[in-house]
């Protein structure tokens, strides 16, 4: 099976008092591009997550949403900060001794001065908290690829069908090829004897005339390369796996094939041909780009 780099995967888990949720989505990208956005109490698990990701995605940029809502009753405390309120109090009766001023500080004064009381996360289990995160992505990643897998097979159908059409116009070419030899064979022969007034015609110069333009317009080599490259790309997707750099760099070179066929073309049949081939190479290389 082929996978297209273009998914989506949510999933959602609740246990112990909390609560993940995990989006992805993804588009093509020529490697794998992580974009991660979660709470800052998470971020010692980002390479975890990275890590996790690499088991079902290869190549892609995605983006990562996670969300977390912990309902304990005792997630947070207040910590009193006693060395600092003593040290607040002992400037506070320094300054009233040093301006003779009355010194009426009071608790509730004190205690409102910067990091007197401070509210504090309580210590979590970070193991358990990982084993519920990893089952949200793990659910997440498995609906992502499922999702990148029912694209790709819809790509690799409309990939052969393409493919296809275009071995019918290389058989076309293939076919037509030697009549251009004829025809030309047949209109150089006419016009000699035209000109030489049905004289009779130096058959050993004919044939010389004839080889150099059979030589100039030959497109076999050509054309048995596109044909091997068409059929290697039927094959790759056939086989799966993730074949997108490698789709990629046969349809270059089918592309390049059909570039020389179309330049050593003198016949309008075969330029139309290949200028048809020419495009719908064209469009088979843009959707191998959404290929993983």
């Amino acid at each position: 099976m082929i996978k297209s780099m273009t998914g989506f995967g949510r999933c959602e888990t609740a246990e112990n008092n909390r609560k993940f949720t995990v989006e992805m989505k993804s588009v093509n990208h020529r490697y794998l591009d992580v974009n991660i956005k979660m709470p800052k109490k998470l971020n010692f698990f980002e390479s975890a997550i990275r890590s996790e990701l690499k088991n079902y995605i290869s190549r892609g940029k995605v983006d990562l949403f996670i969300t977390y809502e912990d309902f304990s009753e005792n997630t947070s405390s207040v910590r009193y900060n006693k060395e600092l309120a003593a040290e607040y109090l002992g400037y506070l009766k320094r300054m009233a001794s040093d301006f003779d001023l009355d010194c009426d500080i009071r608790v509730s004064t004190l205690s409102k001065y910067p990091d007197v009381f401070v509210m504090e996360e309580q210590d979590i289990d970070e193991e358990e908290l990982w084993k519920e995160l990893q089952r949200a992505l793990k659910g997440a990643c498995e609906m992502f690829v499922q999702t990148r897998i029912t694209e790709g097979e819809h790509l690799r159908d409309d990939l052969i069908a393409k493919l296809d059409g275009m071995l019918k116009l290389v058989d076309f070419i293939t076919e037509r090829s030697p009549q251009i030899i004829a025809e030309y064979r047949q209109r150089l022969e006419e016009r000699v004897k035209e000109l030489l007034c049905d004289t009779t015609v130096d058959e050993g110069r004919l044939l010389t005339e004839v080889t150099i333009f059979a030589d100039k317009v030959c497109v076999d080599e050509e054309l048995v390369r596109l044909r091997s490259h068409i059929e290697t790309t039927k094959n790759t997707l056939v086989a799966g796996g993730s074949i997108g750099r490698k789709l990629d760099f046969l349809a270059q070179e089918m592309n390049r094939e059909a570039n020389t066929i179309l330049s050593k073309s003198n016949d309008l049949e075969i330029s139309n041909c290949a200028i048809e081939l020419k495009t719908e190479i064209e469009k088979v290389r843009e959707q191998i780009q959404n290929i993983e």
